[in-house]
């Protein structure tokens, strides 16, 4: 079952059930700002995951997969791996 946009579990976070989230793929506007460009992109390409993408893994995705403070280590892109069977 695919979690999120860009392969975070999302039942794994700590803020679902704090904020009351669903995950981007069942909500309009995450919690955390006014609009997240992984969600933006793969909605506006019509894929569920990043993982079905030509493009993946694409430099935004590795951008926040490796960031320094919010980064999963790759963990979101392994995931997305997944989802798509690769």
């Amino acid at each position: 079952m695919v979690e999120s946009r860009c392969g975070i579990l999302c039942s794994e976070c700590s803020y679902k059930e704090q904020m009351g989230c669903e995950g981007c793929v069942h909500i309009d506007k995450p919690f955390w700002g006014d609009k997240c460009p992984v969600k933006g992109c793969c909605e506006a390409r019509d894929y569920h995951h990043c993982g079905q993408c030509g493009e993946f893994p694409c430099a935004l995705l590795n951008q926040f997969a490796y960031d320094e403070k919010q980064g999963d280590d790759g963990k979101r892109i392994q995931q997305c791996k997944r989802w798509a069977g690769k």
